[in-house]
């Protein structure tokens, strides 16, 4: 899900340098892909994951 998020910071990040528009300080476009690298390291970190638990399935074959 972050991965997906950082794909979409970098794509606004690229339309406002790109149409060059005049934004205020926050949302300029370094600060938006600085936004978007973050989304990614925690991606890539394993940060929001879906993670389930551990399940312990019996498989057919198996004898325990």
């Amino acid at each position: 899900m972050l991965g997906i998020a950082a794909a979409v910071l970098f794509f606004i990040a690229f339309l406002i340098n790109a149409a060059d528009i005049g934004t205020n300080d926050v949302f300029s476009s370094t600060n938006v892909m600085l936004l978007g690298l973050t989304a990614l390291a925690l991606h890539l970190a394993g940060i929001g994951a879906n993670r389930t638990g551990h399940t312990t399935r019996r498989r057919p074959w198996s004898r325990s």
